[in-house]
């Protein structure tokens, strides 16, 4: 078990690596980006381009010019273009945390569904559900071979637990005997 940690951080660690290479690869973290309106028979367009933040306008990212020469200006006004900037290797590495942190949590319940029945002790206080009779007597629980109070945290769920069942018993008796009364 001590050696799952080491191997999920070296993991982790190739998987962040690989993911800043690629990102340095990448030239799309910074676009130009020009929304053209419809202008006289021609419809409205999205145009991107990888450029300078100085060269972010209409007549550098707008290739093929749809339009003759002396309405380009004309239709350069209409276009809106934003430069936009972002970080690949932000959001690859923000996705692998996240994705390290859901998989280790379903580790962990994993490891509570294989673990869990060896160390819960047979429940003797359990009713079915579809049973509308309370035949069974509700007993309290107590501590079994004189011990005073609960020592562990298991202890004291199963204490919570067996009072929660308790509670449950006698809202389904009370039920019951209203259902009996009114019928």
């Amino acid at each position: 078990m001590a050696a799952a940690p080491g191997s999920a951080l070296l993991l982790l660690y190739l998987l962040i690596g690989s993911a800043v290479t690629q990102a340095a690869k990448s030239s799309e973290d910074v676009r130009c980006k020009c929304i053209c309106p419809p202008y006289r028979n021609l419809t409205g367009h999205i145009y991107n381009k990888n450029v300078s933040q100085k060269d972010c306008n209409c007549l550098h990212v707008v290739e093929p010019m749809p339009v003759p020469g002396r309405d380009v200006e004309a239709y350069c006004l209409l276009c809106e273009c934003k430069y936009e900037e972002r970080s690949t290797t932000t959001i690859k590495v923000t996705i692998i945390i996240y994705l390290t942190v859901v998989g280790a949590l379903l580790v962990y319940m994993a490891f509570l569904m294989i673990v869990d029945p060896l160390i819960r002790k047979p429940d003797s206080y359990t009713q079915p559900l579809h049973n509308e009779e309370d035949t069974e007597d509700t007993r309290p629980f107590a501590p079994t071979h004189g011990q005073a109070r609960a020592n562990t945290v298991l202890e004291r769920v199963e204490g919570a637990q067996q009072r929660w069942k308790k509670q449950v018993q006698e809202q389904r008796k009370t039920v019951f005997d209203r259902h009996k009364m009114l019928s």
